[in-house]
């Protein structure tokens, strides 16, 4: 009998190391994973202020716009002398983009 207590002592020794080994690696998985959770809440906490900033920009762009709107419609509804200035403004923003695409084509050729 003090042999089956021997065997079975050595059996129990052998599953409580093969514990150990397995709660240790599942230690080791276990602080990755946290480790992994609070850099992604850091790039969550990142991007939320990125956006919560790209969102004041396009109210101010907004804002923009709608002034730089409201102004070019008054000037539409003046009289004619403006609408006259606000053609060759117009045609003069075209021919300088298409100046500008052409200068750029050529130098990239």
């Amino acid at each position: 009998m003090a042999d089956w207590n021997r065997g079975h002592d050595s059996v129990n020794d052998m599953l409580d190391a093969e514990n150990k080994r397995i709660a240790e690696n599942l230690a080791t998985k276990v602080s990755r994973l946290k480790s992994l959770a609070f850099d992604i809440d850091r790039e969550v906490d990142d991007q939320n202020d990125y956006l919560d900033g790209m969102d004041s920009n396009f109210m101010s762009a907004t804002g923009l716009l709608s002034g730089s709107v409201k102004r070019f419609s008054t000037m539409v509804r003046s009289g004619r002398e403006n609408r006259r200035i606000l053609c060759y403004v117009s045609v003069g923003l075209v021919v300088a983009f298409f100046l500008l695409y052409y200068m750029v084509s050529r130098i990239q050729s």
